[in-house]
């Protein structure tokens, strides 16, 4: 579809329901299927049974999830009520549930019980009723402990909120992002375009929706183009395994440490079979140039790579499949986004120079919830989201991104990127992922720290870790300390939680 066809988040369900009525839409773990005329029907029943509890524009629906079509279903019936969905992963600690409802004021809770027993436990806290629109996907409602009042209603989709996404950024505290509709539609019809995406495709659904990049560019993307979309709750190596050498899966879409766990895998088996695969593609942290070679070399395609944040509704860049990167490079900015390199003073840097990621257009927010000083903090004077993170743009106008602002190194006076770092340290054979920090000194230096997770099977030996490190890196750039963790800590998304292991600094 043309990338500007839809307006309203869910217009693309009542399309193809016309005209690919019997064509799959969605599928999950409980064994449903449905087709878009069975989802379009599903979605106007769900509908209804919002509005009879009492969900009006403007109020929020939280939806305490994992994948599912449960999850998918109260995201576009509060959409189309023009209430606002708020998902969350279920499996945030009860303090963090709280927290958001705290914040959201939500009208009704949605869990969706039978794919997330972290679902269905939160659900009997806090008192959940069965009702036959949710029950037969196996989700359950609840009221919530103290709605806040409906926020006004716009009939610009442009203005009208959407999805609140919570993320907790860098710091760990939560901060509401108010995206609109026309924000989660620019991305679903430029990120699909990208990838080629027609009804023909069937995508592998991991990635959480209650992430902003499993909302916008995974399920609103894959119902943008009419194309097949299987829910997944949670990530199990040999289950994606089984659906790339058996269900025609064309799409998958992952984080680093997803296709480090299919690496290893694909090592214990002597590879692993995708006869369908076409598109791949890896998000959600940096991307280490000796894991895109072994992904590359394991399906003989280019894995992709992009940037974004939840501000963003996420995609700025991706690269394209006309011109894959050979490098760690995140691409163009999508077709009608501008971006640009702005150095300490806020004077625009030239090519090559590192600075402020700067990102402007429709993908960008309405704003955090309940914050606008923190809202306008982040917008420059002429329109421009100040996304706290480092990059340079090359001759090609192809972004690099090199580290948040706020997690770089200064050490001797010299600045380290922690991604770089921790790319060196995670192309050693020994280690799976890498999380590089600063810790500082009592002289008001800062050193560096490593925390790192072996590969499964594999003993890091921190003495030939150090000399590899020494040969590639420069002596200021080297680590003064390691800590060697089994898992180290993740979002549901996969995303390393850097905040938690300064803790352990």
């Amino acid at each position: 579809m043309p990338r500007d066809s839809f307006a309203w988040c869910g217009n693309s369900i009542g399309y193809w329901a016309e005209r690919r009525p019997g064509a799959t839409a969605l599928t999950d773990a409980t064994g449903a299927a449905l087709t878009y005329r069975e989802l379009d029907a599903a979605l106007g029943a769900a509908q209804s049974a919002l509005a009879e509890q009492g969900l009006q524009p403007g109020d929020r629906l939280l939806i305490l999830c994992e994948n599912a079509i449960a999850a998918a279903l109260s995201i576009f019936a509060a959409q189309r009520l023009r209430a606002w969905a708020v998902p969350l992963n279920a499996r945030h600690a009860q303090r963090e549930i709280d927290a958001v409802i705290a914040h959201s004021g939500p009208r009704l809770i949605v869990t969706t019980d039978a794919v997330s027993p972290e679902a269905a436990a939160q659900g009997s806290r806090l008192g959940a009723f069965a009702v036959p629109a949710f029950a037969r996907f196996g989700a359950s409602l609840t009221k919530g402990p103290a709605p806040g009042a409906a926020e006004p209603l716009s009939q610009d989709p442009r203005a009208q909120v959407a999805a609140l996404i919570y993320t907790s950024g860098t710091t760990g505290e939560p901060k509401g992002v108010m995206l609109t509709h026309d924000n989660l539609n620019f991305i679903a019809g430029r990120s699909s375009e990208m990838r080629r995406l027609t009804p023909s495709d069937r995508i592998y659904a991991v990635l959480p929706v209650s992430h902003v990049f499993g909302l916008a560019s995974v399920l609103n993307g894959t119902l943008y183009q009419g194309a097949q979309l299987d829910l997944v709750p949670r990530f199990d190596a040999e289950a994606l395994a089984r659906a790339l050498a058996e269900d025609g899966i064309t799409i998958f879409q992952g984080v680093p440490q997803m296709y480090g766990r299919l690496l290893g895998l694909a090592e214990q088996r002597g590879g692993l079979p995708a006869p369908s695969l076409r598109y791949i593609s890896c998000g959600g942290a940096p991307l280490d140039p000796g894991l895109k070679a072994r992904v590359e070399a394991l399906w003989g395609l280019p894995l992709h790579n992009g940037y974004g944040l939840t501000e963003t509704s996420p995609t700025v860049t991706t690269t394209q499949i006309e011109a894959p990167a050979a490098d760690d490079s995140t691409g163009p900015p999508l077709p009608d986004v501008e971006l640009r390199i702005a150095d300490p003073e806020g004077a625009v840097a030239p090519p090559g120079e590192v600075g402020e990621i700067q990102v402007r257009g429709r993908l960008v927010m309405k704003g955090y919830y309940r914050a606008p000083q923190q809202s306008a903090a982040v917008m420059t004077g002429d329109g421009y989201l100040r996304s706290g993170d480092l990059g340079r743009v090359d001759a090609r106008g192809h972004l690099y991104v090199v580290g948040r602002a706020k997690e770089l190194i200064i050490r001797s006076g010299f600045n380290v990127y922690p991604p770089e770092v921790e790319g060196v340290l995670a192309a050693h054979p020994d280690v799976a992922v890498a999380a590089v920090l600063g810790r500082k000194t009592a002289d008001g230096n800062e050193e560096v720290i490593a925390f790192l997770q072996p590969r499964p099977g594999r003993t890091i030996d921190l003495a030939a870790l150090g000399a590899h490190a020494a040969a590639l890196l420069a002596p200021y750039k080297r680590p003064s300390g390691y800590r060697i963790m089994q898992e180290l800590p993740t979002a549901a998304t996969g995303k390393l939680l850097k905040h938690k292991l300064s803790d352990l600094l």
